[in-house]
């Protein structure tokens, strides 16, 4: 079996994973950075970069132990190597570099939304093309057919703010800390989803787009008038984005006929509320759920590795001066959205 190195430090998290094409996760080593960032209430790009760099090799390292294996027992090492914090990015495609002309292996540049995207199919090999995909991350909220490796269609994108942005916010507005999207989840345990009048931006229009950047102000109005406790602002302003994320993605299906299930992937996939409320959607449209274990949902390098099997699979590899990028679309060919700062 082919076994795929894989690197990931796109945003605040760097890790290393050894996975092989069929489906085993040989090891896997991953270093947060929430004590660094958390003074600051979100990631500070030069503080994550050098976190990455101090973090990575030790991890390369422990991963090969952990697995028993050497640099060249590997078939081929595979990074992100975009989107992300341009940083971070850096520093995990040329460390990948250093290891594939070290080794004599295969360089495979990852797309880190290519790496949430077929990280489904890691964990549930039954997953076939074509399929429906809910990526909804911090930096990220698309809707893409997925008809195969490399092959998206791009449905719909946020025209402003992603969902899990907008989820980090609003834990800062409230005082919830670092990391905020399971502080706000964990707070809205304790809430009223009713409690707030929060906005549905884009609900039931015929614009296939997401919007969240007047919800999470619509956050910070009703905190400032004091009238409402922070546990249900929580709970409120998540069922007003899962009641966003169920209508467009109810849209998205009726446009992709074919599909074999409905996917979600990214961060905000491990918000139980999200997926409870998908799974519902997916079994009312006839179709199967799938969802990615928690672990897989956030950034790791296990689903990079994944991707990276995927394309050496079919013959893919990249040349050692393959630039690292800040913004890379799964789907180039997409009209543009309109607004400004889209998540393309």
């Amino acid at each position: 079996m082919a076994i795929i190195l894989g690197l990931e430090s796109s945003c605040d998290e760097t890790a290393a994973a050894l996975v092989d094409d069929g489906r085993r996760v040989l090891a896997h080593r991953l270093a947060g950075q929430e004590a660094a960032h958390r003074p600051f209430g979100g990631v500070v790009p030069e503080i994550a970069a050098r976190a990455h760099v101090e973090a990575l090799c030790p991890l390369v390292e422990a991963a090969l132990a952990d697995a028993g294996l050497r640099l060249g027992d590997v078939d081929a090492v595979a990074a992100t190597a975009g989107p992300g914090l341009i940083g971070g990015v850096m520093v995990g495609l040329v460390t990948a570099k250093a290891l594939a002309m070290a080794a004599d292996r295969p360089l495979i540049a990852v797309n880190h939304l290519e790496g949430h995207a077929l990280s489904p199919r890691l964990a549930d090999p039954g997953l076939a093309f074509p399929y429906l995909l809910l990526l909804v991350s911090g930096g990220h909220c698309q809707l893409l057919f997925v008809a195969g490796v490399g092959r998206y269609r791009r449905l719909a994108t946020t025209i402003d703010d992603a969902a899990g942005e907008a989820f980090d916010k609003t834990a800062k507005i409230l005082g919830l800390g670092f990391p905020g999207g399971p502080r706000v989840e964990a707070a809205a345990r304790d809430g009223d989803p009713r409690a707030v009048p929060l906005p549905r931006p884009l609900v039931g229009t015929a614009e296939p787009h997401f919007s969240f950047a007047g919800l999470k102000s619509a956050v910070l109005r009703a905190h400032g008038t004091g009238a409402y406790r922070a546990e249900d602002i929580a709970a409120s302003f998540q069922q007003a984005v899962i009641d966003c994320l169920v209508d467009r993605t109810a849209r998205a299906i009726a446009a992709s006929a074919g599909a074999t299930a409905l996917v979600v992937a990214g961060g905000v996939a491990a918000n139980g509320g999200v997926r409870a409320a998908l799974e519902a959607l997916a079994a009312a449209h006839g179709l199967p759920f799938v969802a990615p274990p928690l672990w897989l949902c956030t950034d790791n390098a296990a689903m990079i590795a994944w991707a990276g099997a995927e394309r050496f699979a079919l013959g893919h590899a990249d040349p050692l001066d393959t630039p690292a990028r800040a913004r890379w679309p799964l789907d180039p060919d997409a009209a543009p959205a309109r607004g400004a700062g889209v998540k393309a």
